[in-house]
């Protein structure tokens, strides 16, 4: 998985800037000098854990001006939150996009920091493609970046909650929003949307899992239990969510070694039948 990179360079006519945020800045005193995100080496995986009690999602409690920046145009963005577990040894990097409409994202740092976590770092970027907020995160607990799998999708609820409430016009581009926001999505998600399971080898030690499929809430807690059912272990991942869709990348061995192909069958299988789209048989009626 390619590692998060970084300061862009100058494309066709545009230039990508990025700036530092301080988490405890306010509207009144605010430094912004460029930074650079510099690659870090990779730590040795880490196994993410499937047990912790149930994780209450936190809500913004009122709309705050700081959420709010960019100009609106006639075409809404499509929402973008970009969950990195490989880039950083040390922290869990989440990406944060809609069009040039967010601005400093405050609020989603106090409300992260309501579910036990540190923002121990935060930068902007712009580029043509839009505004991109990005945080650094570990465990207030332990310093450490997140292995829980329910402590990130709570991390994920939290951040597409503040979206909607402070940008509604994403409502209708979210599958959440049909939970979360005013206006659920026009398309119909479980059928509009096709799942995609990929396998391949990455490397003497690992392979690559690539699953694409309709966005829903706990879809990242339940992956990585079906991965985990079977006994293969999730060294590190990816889950991005954009627009409708989920796309999650997680690098997966069995016993150290990359999957044999019986048990990429085995997998495919289990997370096809787990993702299969809903059905009505004709006698329930």
């Amino acid at each position: 998985m390619a590692e998060m990179a970084v300061t862009v360079a100058a494309g066709a006519g545009a230039l990508r800037t990025c700036s530092s945020v301080s988490p405890t800045a306010t509207a009144g005193r605010r430094s912004a000098v460029l930074v650079r995100w510099r690659p870090l080496a990779l730590a040795a995986p880490a196994k993410l854990r499937f047990s912790s009690p149930a994780v209450r999602v936190p809500r913004a409690t009122s709309p705050a001006a700081v959420e709010q920046d960019g100009s609106n145009t006639d075409t809404d963005p499509i929402p973008k939150i970009i969950i990195d577990q490989g880039s950083d040894p040390d922290a869990t990097i989440v990406e944060i996009t809609l069009g040039d409409r967010l601005g400093d994202l405050l609020d989603t740092m106090n409300a992260l920091r309501n579910l036990g976590l540190n923002v121990v770092k935060a930068s902007v970027c712009l580029d043509s493609t839009g505004k991109h907020n990005k945080f650094a995160i570990t465990k207030a607990s332990t310093g450490r970046k997140i292995d829980d799998p329910e402590l990130l999708e709570a991390v994920r609820c939290t951040v597409i909650n503040n979206m909607i409430q402070y940008h509604p016009e994403s409502s209708s581009q979210l599958a959440m929003g049909a939970t979360f926001g005013p206006e659920a999505p026009a398309e119909q998600v479980d059928v509009d949307i096709a799942t995609r399971i990929d396998i391949y080898d990455d490397g003497p030690e690992r392979s690559l899992l690539v699953v694409e499929t309709a966005d829903r809430p706990g879809l990242l807690v339940d992956l990585v239990k079906i991965i985990s059912d079977i006994n293969i272990t999730v060294q590190s991942g990816e889950f991005d969510t954009e627009g409708l869709l989920a796309k999650a990348k997680f690098h997966v061995s069995y016993r150290g070694k990359p999957l044999m192909k019986a048990l990429e069958q085995v997998l495919s299988n289990s997370l096809r039948y787990f993702l299969r789209r809903p059905t009505t048989e004709e006698g329930s009626f």
